[in-house]
């Protein structure tokens, strides 16, 4: 049943191939080609999910298409992997990705480049469904730069517009930092155990790397040095409220399906090597709470209602990595798998308005939507409860699986952790009803050009957001907690963590065993951190809008400023990394120009002065050639006496003290 699946990633590459050479006469049709190639890729998904489920053992599935590099003893095959962690992305990025596809032929209906952007849209599907196939480092990394380079044309795709080239470029630069820092560690990988198959890498990795040793520890915080470029971590996650500039059917597919994820899957994906390096487990640990809280911080005061759905992506990435960083591999692949819904669903809705609003993305210039587009209303509300983590939703499930995991996983540093989650959540409902409160209810702040054409959606961009908004609802209970069933989520993704938690559990010590009680004092926490988040938004942004905001905000003066501003992160980059880069190439081009340049352009200077002076005596004229001879015979006599002046007072030193004088 598992012999085509090399086909999901092949149909969208296809169609990417399809759409760039003939596009201008497929005209709207390039977007149902592209459509029904994601359909396709469903399909042999689909066919995965039924052969894993079908067997118990869930054994991973491995198929070689063709050898790619063979030098001596180095072999790397173009090789595909199908276990339950690979289903899993499998299922986001086809599921989610073709919804988003769909959604995308209303969305961009009419525009110049419709059938350059349907191919930009495939081979970004193709690189990301190449990036978790891959069966090796090396497969993953083409997949990883693909989805770098996509990134780059989607961002900029309204060229035109200098600020949307400005961000693609900026998604481009900040990325190749990253993935300077994972390709050093995957060479570093590949110089210690010889191989970058990950099979063979995961069985040497316990005999070939000891435990918190200085090989393996550089090599796992590399890997996610690279890791917090793609999925958007401090320091590298100034590139993604940028990424906004592109058309939102993107940015969805950006935070919900494909590349954000990315470095989440490759934590999980490697986590043996990161069950043998505990300080990189815990800075990752500390990096995804720092941005967690940073990010939701910032989301607080945003007025472009993007740009608040991207620090909110940011901060629910820095979730996932804090449930990495406390060995709770399952649990941040489970609230990826959850947040690709809500947060697939929230963007997809704010496009809905943008849409309709004819661009415009700022929340103040929104308000009283509900009555014209009920079922964008009604979807974002689903994905608001989802994400903020309302009982019963997806989200709920899977962050409160977080918050439990950092309590009865972690030691005391997992408890702090615990702490932090626990107001980025509560700031993550205060933000998140705010956009809904703002966009959809209250009094109309819309410009009156474009309250007489408000509208719904056309059922292209609506079907999308309803079965966007049932998973949002229903797609956590299958991760269930203990005191509800148990999860079978982590139950499928056992097979894949069970190595790297019987590391832990050896090394580490295994996970205390908190009472059941306790769990469900976490969960109340939980909840009650929801209801307040609510509560606290109702009053500011609903009831109390825009009096009481306006006086909050001056209240928290400094902090206020602090969020406003986004931590002053792109002023502290522009000031001191593009300052001061711009500086040091300054002194390099004086350095060339004066020194380089003039050491070479002087040597040419001085010979063609000399040759100058030379041509003098290359004048036909008789006397100055006799005058050049009788230079030279004097030069030639001077040196032949010089030589005889000094052989005859070596001798008379000689003569006088002795050979040793003359010496």
């Amino acid at each position: 049943m598992l012999d085509y699946v090399w086909l999901i990633p092949v149909l969208p590459a296809a169609s990417a191939l399809i759409c760039a050479v003939w596009g201008k006469r497929l005209r709207t049709w390039a977007g149902w080609v592209s459509v029904a190639a994601m359909f396709g890729s469903c399909f042999f998904t689909a066919v995965a999910v039924l052969a894993f489920l079908g067997h118990p053992e869930r054994a991973p599935f491995r198929k070689t298409l063709f050898e790619w590099i063979h030098v001596g003893t180095f072999k790397v095959g173009m090789s595909v992997l199908v276990d339950p962690l690979t289903v899993v992305m499998l299922v986001v990025v086809s599921v989610v990705g073709t919804l988003v596809f769909i959604y995308s032929t209303g969305y961009m209906h009419g525009d110049p480049g419709y059938a350059r952007f349907f191919s930009f849209m495939s081979l970004f599907a193709a690189s990301m469904f190449t990036l978790v196939m891959a069966d090796n480092f090396l497969v993953l990394f083409i997949g990883w730069e693909g989805v770098g380079l996509c990134s780059y044309l989607l961002i900029g795709y309204w060229m035109d517009q200098q600020y949307c080239a400005d961000a693609g470029l900026k998604a481009f630069v900040v990325n190749r930092i990253g993935d300077a820092g994972f390709t050093i560690g995957m060479a570093l990988i590949f110089a210690v155990c010889g191989s970058l198959d990950f099979e063979t890498v995961f069985a040497r990795a316990p005999e070939v790397f000891p435990y918190a040793g200085a090989a393996v520890t550089m090599a796992t915080l590399l890997l996610f040095v690279g890791a917090t470029g793609k999925s958007a971590q401090i320091p590298l996650f100034v590139w993604l409220p940028d990424a906004m500039a592109g058309p939102t059917p993107v940015s969805a597919l950006i935070h919900a399906a494909t590349m954000v994820t990315a470095g989440v899957y490759m934590v999980a994906r490697c986590s043996v090597l990161f069950a043998l390096a505990p300080a990189t487990m815990a800075v990752v640990g500390i990096v995804g709470a720092a941005t967690a809280f940073m990010a939701a911080s910032i989301g607080m005061t945003q007025r472009d209602i993007k740009k608040v759905l991207a620090y909110s992506t940011i901060s629910q990435l820095g979730h996932m990595f804090l449930a990495l960083g406390v060995g709770a591999f399952a649990t941040g692949i489970f609230h990826l798998y959850t947040h690709a819904f809500f947060k697939g669903l929230l963007f997809l809705g704010a496009g809905s308005v943008i849409h309709t609003l004819h661009r415009e993305q700022d929340m103040f210039k929104m308000g009283g939507l509900r009555k014209a587009m009920p079922v964008t209303w009604l979807t974002y509300l689903a994905a608001t409860l989802a994400i903020s983590g309302c009982p019963l939703t997806a989200g709920f499930f899977s962050k409160d699986e977080i918050l439990w995991r950092a309590v009865s996983e972690g030691p005391m540093l997992g408890r702090v952790l615990w702490a932090v989650g626990l107001i980025t959540a509560l700031m993550t409902a205060v933000y998140m009803f705010r956009t809904l409160y703002l966009t959809f209810h209250g009094a109309s702040r819309v410009a009156p050009e474009a309250a007489e054409h408000l509208h719904e959606s056309p059922s292209n961009m609506t079907i999308p957001l309803i079965l966007l908004a049932i998973g949002s609802i229903a797609a956590g209970w299958v991760g269930l907690p203990e005191w509800m069933g148990g999860s079978k989520f982590d139950h499928f993704l056992e097979p894949v963590t069970a190595p790297a938690r019987a590391l832990l559990a050896q090394h580490a010590g295994a996970a205390s065993h908190e009472s059941r009680q306790f769990e469900w004092l976490i969960t109340g926490a939980s909840v009650a951190v929801f209801v307040l988040g609510w509560l606290l938004a109702r009053r500011y942004f609903l009831t109390g809008f825009p009096a009481r905001a306006e006086r909050a905000a001056r209240r928290w003066g400094i902090l206020y400023k602090i969020s406003a501003y986004r931590w002053w992160w792109d002023d502290f980059y522009n000031a001191v990394i593009v300052r001061g880069f711009m500086g040091l190439s300054w002194l390099a081009g004086q350095f060339d120009h004066y020194v380089v340049d003039g050491l070479v352009n002087g040597t040419g200077r001085t010979v063609a002065a000399f040759g100058e002076e030379f041509r003098r005596f290359q004048n036909g004229r008789v006397q100055y050639y006799a005058l050049g001879i009788f230079l030279g015979v004097n030069l030639i006599l001077i040196a032949m006496l010089y030589g005889q002046l000094g052989h005859l007072l070596r001798r008379a030193i000689e003569f006088v003290m002795g050979p040793s004088g003359a010496q």
